[in-house]
């Protein structure tokens, strides 16, 4: 194993200036997956679970979504509640059992809302309810896409460590191009955040500045056949 002095977010500003591996890039039908954006993560100084890492995030996701539906893409809102028994949380509910606990996240609380920053439409995106980390993981996301026909996929949200990870090496495993735009990803510490952030660029993901991810986007082009319909 390698040792160095150098922190987490060095490491991933080293390769982010000198990339060493070759981009996936978009393919023809790409989908964007946002992980979480939900009042519990981002209510930061209300609830002790929330955290910030670009003030801008809700601002650069919402105008994805918008660029997603206006190109006929698909746009997906995940969300983690849980039963009041807090059983559908399994073992990973176990560890702890506070109000702050993930379990404690219930069906309909003020917890499991999406951000009021966001703009949702509830009529055309996909909205999940998941219970564990991956947006993929026991949720009918998989049929979703192979009915769009996605062979792309933008992950934002957060915890860039946690579900946003989880979703990002589902994705790749899938055999879906991944896309991670950096602004759009949150944690609750630098440490964790650019130490995954530098995972998933040399591994699983094209890390990209939001300016980039929008300037790669518009150029696939717009999908005017229906869902469904002879591709």
């Amino acid at each position: 194993m390698q040792t160095s002095d150098k922190t987490a977010r060095q490491l991933y500003a080293e390769i982010k200036a000198n990339p060493t591996r070759k981009r996936f890039g978009f393919g023809r039908v790409p989908a964007l997956i946002n992980v979480d954006p939900q009042k519990a993560y981002t209510c930061v100084g209300e609830f002790a679970t929330a955290y910030e890492t670009d003030p801008r995030q809700m601002e650069y996701i919402n105008t994805l979504a918008a660029e997603f539906r206006a190109r006929g893409f698909p746009v997906v809102w995940t969300y983690v509640a849980y039963m009041e028994s807090g059983e559908d949380c399994g073992v990973w509910g176990t560890r702890s059992n506070t109000p702050d606990s993930l379990q404690n996240i219930k069906v309909g609380s003020r917890r499991s809302e999406f951000d009021d920053r966001l703009v949702i439409d509830r009529e055309r995106d996909i909205i999940i309810n998941k219970r564990m980390a991956s947006a993929f993981f026991e949720t009918n996301l998989g049929s979703i896409f192979s009915f769009h026909g996605v062979d792309t996929v933008v992950v934002t949200g957060g915890s860039t460590s946690g579900c946003v990870r989880a979703t990002v090496v589902d994705s790749l495993q899938r055999s879906f191009r991944t896309i991670v735009p950096e602004e759009c990803v949150a944690d609750k510490h630098e440490s964790p955040h650019f130490a995954n952030l530098y995972d998933m660029a040399l591994k699983y993901a094209d890390v990209l500045s939001i300016e980039e991810t929008l300037a790669q986007l518009k150029q696939v082009p717009a999908r005017t056949i229906p869902p469904g319909g002879v591709r």
